[in-house]
C-alpha cells in the first residue's frame, strides 16, 4: 500500500483540530524560523476591552514543540472572558536552541501583548503567565529576573503566576542543569537563587509523584519566598505525576487544577465574575 507523501500526520492533524478556534498571529521572526501565538478570544470579543490576558507555556524542557498541550485550558478561560495564548517559543529538537532563546521569546511575547493591548482587547496590567515544568520556569524568570527585557519602556513583567509541575531548579547536579550553556548560567538563572521580596503573586500546583521536577524543591522554593514576603501558594496532589493535569492524562485532576486557577485568579482580581463552578 501506497501512502500519500503530502498527508499530514496524526499530530499535524491533531494540532490543528486542537487550534481551530484560536486566531494565529506572528509574533517574533528568528534566525532559526517564526514563532506564533495561537490566542483564543472570549465571545463577542472586540478591541478596546481590558480582559486579563492569560499567556500559556507549554512544558518539554525547551527541547519538543507542545504548543498545544494547553488548548483545553484556553478553550476554558476563554469563555471566562479571559484571552488567552498558547505559545510557541524555540526549541532544541526544531531549532536547536536552548533555554536561554525560549527565555528571550517568552519575554519578547509578553512585551508584544503589552504593546498591541488595544488591538488584542487586553489590560497590559493584568497578565497572567501559565506555564509547565520548563515552562513555569520561563514564567519564572519574566517574574524574578532583575534584568527582565524592555523595549520601549514597555517590559516583560507578568502580573501572577500559575505554575504545573514546576522546574525551580537548574544549579549544578541538577538533571536539567546540562542544557544551559555553562554551569554559571544554570546557577545564576536557576529561580531558586533568583528569590527577592516583592515578586508577583503565585500559584504552584504538583503531583506529590512526580518523579520528573520532584515536589521537594517545590516547597523549599515556598519556605524562602514566604520569609522574603511574597505571596505563594503550593497545592499538591495525592497520587499524581509529572502530567497529572493534561486533559489527556487525568480528567479529574484536569478539572481540579481549573478550579485551583480560576479561585487564584479571583483572589488576585483577575477574574472579577469568578463564580465556583462543581466539576
Amino acid at each position: 500500500m501506497s501512502i500519500p507523501i503530502n498527508t499530514p500526520s496524526i499530530g499535524q492533524t491533531r494540532d490543528r483540530e486542537l487550534l481551530k478556534d484560536s486566531s494565529t498571529f506572528l509574533y517574533k521572526e528568528t534566525e532559526q524560523g517564526p514563532l506564533h501565538a495561537h490566542v483564543f478570544f472570549p465571545e463577542h470579543h472586540h478591541q478596546g476591552q481590558e480582559n486579563t490576558l492569560m499567556i500559556f507555556l507549554h512544558g518539554g524542557f525547551w527541547d519538543m514543540p507542545a504548543a498545544t498541550q494547553f488548548a483545553t485550558q484556553c478553550i476554558h478561560f476563554a469563555a471566562r472572558n479571559c484571552v488567552c495564548i498558547a505559545a510557541e517559543y524555540r526549541i532544541h529538537s526544531r531549532h536547536q536552541t536552548g533555554p536561554l532563546e525560549a527565555i528571550e521569546d517568552t519575554q519578547s511575547l509578553i512585551i508584544s501583548a503589552k504593546k498591541n493591548h488595544h488591538t488584542l482587547g487586553i489590560d497590559p496590567q493584568k497578565i497572567v503567565l501559565v506555564g509547565a515544568a520548563g515552562g513555569a520556569f520561563l514564567a519564572l524568570q519574566a517574574a524574578m529576573a532583575q534584568d527582565v527585557m524592555k523595549v520601549d519602556d514597555v517590559d516583560a513583567r507578568p502580573h501572577a503566576l500559575v505554575l504545573l509541575s514546576a522546574l525551580v531548579d537548574t544549579t549544578p547536579g541538577t538533571d536539567y542543569a546540562p542544557r544551559f550553556p555553562s554551569t554559571a548560567a544554570a546557577k545564576s538563572l536557576s529561580p531558586s537563587k533568583m528569590i527577592r521580596r516583592k515578586l508577583p503573586p503565585m500559584l504552584f500546583l504538583h503531583g506529590k509523584n512526580d518523579p520528573i521536577t520532584t515536589l521537594a524543591p517545590v516547597i523549599s522554593f515556598r519556605r524562602w519566598m514566604k520569609w522574603k514576603g511574597n505571596r505563594i501558594e503550593v497545592i499538591d496532589y495525592e497520587g499524581a505525576e509529572h502530567r497529572f493535569f493534561n486533559f489527556n492524562f487525568s480528567h479529574r485532576h484536569h478539572d481540579l487544577t481549573l478550579q485551583a486557577i480560576e479561585k487564584f485568579l479571583s483572589e488576585n482580581k483577575l477574574m472579577p465574575d469568578y463564580e465556583r463552578h462543581d466539576y
